[in-house]
């Protein structure tokens, strides 16, 4: 196993060169769509979870991370065991987990719709079958973990309506599946994109995605 915190270089650099996110050219070239079934800003001042697979977990973090309504993203494991849970092993791509973030979002602020949408249009690519640019495995799969049916019928009405749309070139192979547990990830993972900015893989892979955050929803972007 190849670890992204081991090796990235000039192969990783010519992978991600050829890579083309049909997610920011989709939003790039048409207006991308809200979702026409979403769940009512809530009066009530408790918060919410969402948990979403959609490669590495350090792109992903650090994007909510800078989404408005946005309290806390942790980068960690779903899909699998307790005690599989570990990068390691995760990486070997047979635990049945995908490295996934904890979203924790106030809805007076950002609905679970609102999310979605980041999620599928700067987020990653949603039509990639277990890949995202140069990382391959179920590991680094596009899933969402429901935390109940209303989340549920939200993330399935999104996905039918942007296949129907043909947003994407090609049709999304987004699961969507109940979260049965999530384990957060090893200390070192948590904030990797804040503390190291100028790493390779982030420069390349999760940066772009920081930017196209700003430029195509600037009024749901923390100041």
């Amino acid at each position: 196993m190849r670890s992204r915190l081991s090796v990235f270089g000039l192969a990783g650099i010519l992978a991600f060169a050829a890579f083309a996110s049909p997610s920011q050219a989709a939003a790039g070239k048409t207006a991308f769509p809200d979702p026409a079934v979403d769940i009512p800003a809530s009066a009530d001042t408790g918060k919410q979870t969402a948990v979403l697979a959609g490669g590495c977990f350090w792109g992903i973090e650090g994007l909510f991370e800078r989404v408005k309504g946005v309290k806390d993203a942790v980068s960690g494991y779903a899909g699998g065991e307790k005690s599989t849970a570990h990068y390691e092993m995760v990486g070997e791509g047979n635990t049945g987990h995908a490295e996934s973030v904890k979203v924790t979002f106030d809805p007076k602020q950002v609905t679970y719709g609102q999310l979605l949408k980041i999620y599928f249009s700067v987020g990653h690519d949603p039509t990639e079958l277990n890949r995202q640019g140069p990382d391959s495995g179920t590991q680094y799969r596009s899933a969402i973990f429901y935390m109940n049916e209303d989340q549920k019928k939200v993330a399935e009405a999104y996905i039918r309506q942007l296949d129907e749309a043909h947003i994407f070139p090609k049709k999304i192979v987004t699961q969507v599946v109940p979260l049965k547990g999530f384990y957060e990830a090893e200390a070192y993972h948590q904030n990797f994109l804040v503390n190291n900015p100028t790493y390779p893989y982030i420069v390349y892979n999760d940066l772009p995605k920081i930017e196209a955050l700003k430029k195509q929803y600037p009024q749901m972007c923390k100041r």
